[in-house]
């Protein structure tokens, strides 16, 4: 499937650049702004509550965010493919709880057909193997 416009970003991606992170900022500011000539840059509710404690008010953050960026809901469907890959992921030996956020994330970008901008592919990759993604090993 040809990926839709727009691309569903992940929060770290975002860390990076708001925090200026000197390992990280460069590329994800350069993958920030190669998203966005494909559309919308695709925020959800995960990835707004992950970034939420960088700022005291929901305003300051809604004025941070890249010019083309959007925020829309999770899909039922989405929710539904994340559950699923949280349990096989825990079948599998994950001992990670709080990894649900990842495939929330993951399955949104999977079920929109949208790519999902990563630094950390491992576990969408691995139990929602269809989602397109945009991570540091696709640009070295």
């Amino acid at each position: 499937m040809k990926p839709a416009a727009g691309t569903v970003v992940d929060s770290s991606v975002l860390l990076d650049v708001f925090t200026e992170d000197p390992d990280w900022v460069d590329w994800s500011h350069t993958q920030l702004t190669r998203a966005a000539q494909h559309g919308a840059i695709v925020l959800n509710a995960v990835v707004l509550a992950e970034i939420a404690p960088r700022f005291s008010r929901i305003e300051t953050l809604h004025e941070a965010l890249p010019s083309m960026a959007v925020i829309e809901a999770i899909p039922p469907a989405a929710a539904f493919l994340a559950g699923h890959a949280h349990a096989a992921y825990r079948r599998a030996g994950g001992i990670r709880e709080a990894v649900l956020p990842d495939f929330l994330v993951g399955a949104h970008a999977a079920t929109t057909g949208r790519r999902l901008l990563t630094r950390d592919p491992r576990r969408v990759a691995s139990h929602i193997p269809h989602t397109v993604l945009v991570t540091p090993e696709d640009f070295s």
